[in-house]
């Protein structure tokens, strides 16, 4: 009886170490903008792209806000769960997120509400042209890319 015990024991180790080595704990996501999201207490950056800022239009085209409800329906309802890769220099931790396995950051970029990021990662380079090709939001809008737009509204 005692090595049942002990395979038990070892067993319920085993799962433990599984669970604290996981990404993160999969639940509710809140959406702050079209690229950034918090599970619980961790503010996630979305990894390898870059969303239309919440105050940024594009021919009159509300395209952060537009882009920040993109990403909230792709969450609604999902489970969530981001895998870290990096911390940016807000102290923001920048992860490979997922809703229910799909890829966040390909999604957003395919439906035209995302850059690639290519200065950080070529991960989405492939869903931009086909959203350019296809027109798709930020595409259709002429839009400035993210990190322009905020290079001159810092100016």
């Amino acid at each position: 009886m005692p090595a049942i015990t002990n395979r038990r024991t070892v067993l319920a180790a085993a799962l433990a170490c599984m669970a604290l080595a996981s990404p993160s704990a999969a639940e509710s996501a809140r959406v702050v903008d079209g690229d950034t999201l918090r599970l619980g207490t961790v503010t996630y950056r979305l990894w390898g792209i870059d969303a239309p800022e919440t105050k940024q239009a594009c021919d009159g085209w509300p395209a952060g806000v537009e882009s920040s409800k993109a990403l909230a329906a792709l969450v609604r309802d999902h489970e969530v769960l981001c895998e870290p890769k990096t911390t940016d220099r807000y102290g923001r931790t920048v992860a490979m997120c997922r809703a229910d396995g799909a890829d966040l950051g390909a999604a957003m970029v395919r439906a035209g509400m995302a850059w690639a990021f290519v200065r950080y990662s070529h991960d989405y380079v492939q869903q931009e042209i086909e959203a350019k090709t296809a027109g798709l939001g930020i595409h259709s809008h002429g839009c400035e890319p993210a990190w322009d737009w905020r290079a001159r509204q810092r100016r």
